[in-house]
């Protein structure tokens, strides 16, 4: 296993209540959670002081107080727990790799979403029934877009994947976090047990498994962002369950498990069996390459022996 792997260790001169309470895997992600809970507070309080999600509000100037809420309490969250608490270069998101493996990203997530589409419309569920050219496109490609992307990402994959990995190996960091992922959406509009399983599989597997394979957050932040912005601005699918208004005026029809129903396409067998398909190559990718991370005990008794 390459030592690349695991981005942070605890120190060699860390007492025991600081293995425990600060550089443990389940300290710090109380401490990120912690945090974060603070500074969400805080920026909404001042997000609520500009005016910018006052009642009557411009929608664009709705959409930039939302972003403000979604960025600023993950970012700075993150930033401080990996310069204070792990003290470590933050190569995840190194802007190195905005060009290539962001882009990369980006380019994945615009085809599977179409490929879904594409299936959907061949097997006669998704129809198209006109266009809007005039679409207001920014305050979604910001909130479910940008903002969605970088924030969910970060919290994911790049706190509680990584660290739960660190502990206790690659294939209960993919259980659990791709379970958190599913259970995160569980209370959005039109949302159920299945369209949170499915999410949960289909982009909570995909997503943690790129970041495996990567190392980098920024696929995993071009895809997601990519994905949602294609299927609600473009397509004009719910996103998630949020109503979304696309370039192409479109209906969905049929049974809600080819469909989606009012959840959207991520609630379709379709795109569950498309994203499967893309996280069984990143596996035998992960496997080929021997970079699966055993649990802590292992590589401890591995590194003794």
């Amino acid at each position: 296993m390459p030592a690349a792997q695991i981005a942070f260790t605890t120190p060699a001169s860390a007492t025991p209540w600081q293995r425990w309470m600060v550089f443990s895997p389940m300290g710090r992600i109380v401490f990120f959670a912690a945090l974060y809970f603070v500074l969400f507070k805080l920026t909404s309080a001042g997000v609520g002081a500009t005016g910018l999600m006052s009642a009557g509000a411009p929608a664009l100037s709705r959409a930039t107080g939302i972003l403000l809420m979604q960025l600023i309490p993950a970012v700075l969250a993150y930033v401080v727990l990996v310069k204070a608490i792990e003290r470590r270069p933050m190569r995840e998101l190194a802007a190195r790799d905005v060009p290539t493996l962001g882009v990369a990203g980006l380019l994945l997530g615009a085809l599977l979403i179409s490929v879904v589409v594409l299936v959907l419309w061949l097997a006669g569920s998704y129809q198209v029934t006109g266009t809007n050219p005039g679409v207001n496109w920014l305050p979604a490609v910001l909130t479910t877009g940008l903002g969605a992307g970088i924030t969910e990402e970060i919290i994911t994959r790049g706190v509680l994947f990584r660290t739960v990995e660190e502990g206790l190996g690659t294939w209960w960091a993919l259980a659990i976090s791709a379970l958190f992922f599913g259970a995160a959406h569980i209370f959005n509009p039109g949302a159920t047990l299945w369209s949170s399983l499915a999410i949960a599989i289909e982009a909570g597997v995909l997503l943690a498994l790129l970041y495996h394979v990567t190392r980098s957050l920024w696929p995993c932040i071009g895809l997601h962002a990519a994905w949602n912005v294609m299927q609600g601005t473009v397509f004009g699918i719910p996103v998630s369950g949020t109503e979304a208004h696309g370039w192409l005026v479109s209906s969905r029809t049929g049974p809600d498990w080819l469909s989606g129903g009012v959840f959207g396409a991520e609630a379709s067998v379709v795109a569950l069996i498309v994203c499967s398909a893309c996280s069984a190559l990143l596996l035998i990718v992960a496997i080929r390459r021997g970079t699966i991370v055993p649990p802590a005990w292992r590589r401890a008794a591995i590194h003794t022996a």
